[in-house]
C-alpha cells in the first residue's frame, strides 16, 4: 500500500525542532497526518509513560509506531537523516550569545553603557519573539506561571518587553516601563526557578523565540533577574 495513502499521527511538543522536521517530512511526502501537540510538559510525560517511551516526537502510521524523526526518515527512504537522539539534541546557547554579543557591540558603538546594553538586548529578544509569535507563546506557556493560566499574557509579553527596551534606549516613559520590567522580570525568574530547580523540568527557553533549542536555566534566570534589578534601580532613582 502506498505510504502517502495512509494516515499518520504525530505526537510532539511545539518547540521541538525534530517534531517540526517530522511534520515537514510528512507534508513533503503528501502524507495525511493528525498533529498532536502536547499542551505542556506534564502532558508529554503522561504520553511517554503510557506508551513506554523515553523521547518525543513519535510518529504512528496506520496504528503502528514508526518512531521519531530519524526513524520516519528511514521508513520513507530519506537518505542520511539528521540525528534526533534525545529531546535535547541540538540544544545550544549560540542564539543567546549572538543576541547579547550584538547588543554589547551596539551599546559600545553608541556609548550608551549598561542602559543601552539592556535596551538593545530586550529589543532584539522581543524582535525574535515577534517573528513567530505563536511558536513563542506555545513554548512560553510550558513554564511561565502567568502565561500557563492566561494565554493573553504570553501574546502580550513580547510587546511589553519591546516597550521596556525602547524606554531604556530613549529615556522616555521610564517609571511605568521600569515598573513593568520589575513585574515581568520577577515573574520570569520565579517561573524559571520553579520549572528548572524545583520541578526539574527539561525545557527549551522561549527567550529567543519559539524556534530555537536554548536550554532553560541559569542564563534565562539571570536575564530576568537583571531586568527586574534595573527596573527596581530606576524606580529607586539609582539609575
Amino acid at each position: 500500500m502506498d505510504v502517502a495513502a495512509q494516515q499518520a499521527h504525530i505526537y510532539r511538543k511545539a518547540t521541538c525542532p525534530w517534531g517540526k522536521k517530522a511534520v515537514d517530512l510528512l507534508e513533503t511526502r503528501h502524507i495525511d497526518y493528525v498533529d498532536h501537540v502536547f499542551d505542556d510538559r506534564r502532558d508529554e510525560e503522561q504520553f511517554k509513560d503510557e506508551e513506554g517511551l523515553k523521547t518525543t516526537p513519535q510518529v504512528y502510521i496506520e496504528g503502528r509506531r514508526v518512531g521519531g524523526y530519524e526513524e520516519l526518515a528511514n521508513h520513507l527512504n530519506v537518505e542520511r537523516p539528521e540525528s534526533s537522539d534525545g529531546d535535547n539534541a541540538g540544544q545550544s546557547y549560540q542564539p543567546v550569545i549572538a543576541v547579547f554579543g550584538t547588543a554589547l557591540l551596539l551599546a559600545l558603538a553608541t556609548r550608551t553603557g549598561l542602559m543601552g546594553f539592556m535596551g538593545f538586548s530586550l529589543s532584539l529578544l522581543a524582535c525574535l519573539k515577534l517573528m513567530d509569535l505563536r511558536s513563542f507563546v506555545d513554548g512560553f506557556r510550558q513554564y511561565d506561571l502567568l502565561a500557563a493560566r492566561f494565554a493573553a499574557y504570553g501574546w502580550a509579553y513580547p510587546f511589553l518587553e519591546l516597550g521596556v527596551g525602547l524606554a531604556f534606549l530613549a529615556g522616555a516613559f521610564m517609571l511605568p516601563m521600569a515598573a513593568i520590567a520589575v513585574v515581568i522580570g520577577l515573574l520570569g525568574a520565579v517561573s524559571i526557578t520553579k520549572a528548572v530547580y524545583i520541578d526539574q523540568l527539561d525545557l527549551d527557553c522561549a527567550c529567543v523565540g519559539g524556534n530555537y533549542d536554548v536550554p532553560l536555566g541559569f542564563v534565562s534566570f539571570t536575564e530576568n533577574a537583571v531586568m527586574a534589578g534595573m527596573g527596581a534601580a530606576i524606580l529607586l532613582g539609582l539609575l
